[in-house]
């Protein structure tokens, strides 16, 4: 009798415990019906890149010197830059550059260290094709202007979590001029000029 007993207590006991874990569950899921998805519905919206975004490289080819520092800085010697030496002004003519993106890494070494500035990145990411030649970009296809999600009519942009305000964790319906959490880059470099400076008046204070 007495074993009996124990097995029903240790029944009532999982049994509670079993309880206890189902309503914790289901306290979680009533609290997400509470709130609105953030599924972004693509390509209806689309999340606004961050401000270091590293996406297709943008080409200007009047720029192009034909020093082929791309090429070397490259890890995977990408850059195809194909010149010709100019007699007359013993200058090197650019005839033809490309980047293959099926094979680019995005590191931004070219970008980097270009001397002329004729590389930049863009926050161009859809760079999908059936056929993987089709990514293997010249010179006329690196140089079309660079595509911001925020100048396309038809698509409502949206900020990624780390460019929301603070507290806020729905990037729909928020007014344009919101302003995210923490400090820009800008206004870190002003503070730490004026920390520098109370710094500086400091010492001077003391000599």
């Amino acid at each position: 009798m007495l074993k009996f007993l124990n097995q029903v207590g240790d029944y009532a006991k999982e049994t509670i415990q079993a309880a206890k874990y189902i309503g914790q569950g289901l306290s979680v899921t009533f609290d997400h019906m509470k709130r609105r998805p953030i599924t972004v519905q693509y390509p209806y919206e689309k999340l606004i890149p961050s401000e270091r975004f590293r996406g297709r490289i943008h080409f200007e080819f009047d720029k192009c010197i034909s020093c082929e520092v791309c090429v070397r800085v490259c890890p995977i010697n990408l850059p195809v830059v194909d010149w010709e030496f100019n007699r007359e002004t013993k200058k090197k003519k650019l005839k033809h550059y490309s980047i293959d993106f099926g094979v680019c890494i995005f590191c931004g070494n070219c970008v980097e260290y270009c001397p002329t500035n004729c590389l930049s990145m863009t926050e161009e990411y859809e760079l999908a094709a059936y056929d993987r030649h089709e990514l293997n970009y010249d010179s006329v296809a690196l140089g079309r202007l660079p595509y911001k999600v925020t100048d396309d009519p038809m698509v409502t942009p949206l900020r990624e979590l780390a460019y929301l305000p603070k507290g806020v964790m729905d990037p729909h319906d928020l007014p344009p001029n919101s302003r995210r959490s923490g400090l820009r880059p800008e206004e870190i470099l002003d503070k730490m000029e004026q920390q520098r400076d109370g710094e500086s008046q400091a010492k001077a204070e003391k000599a």
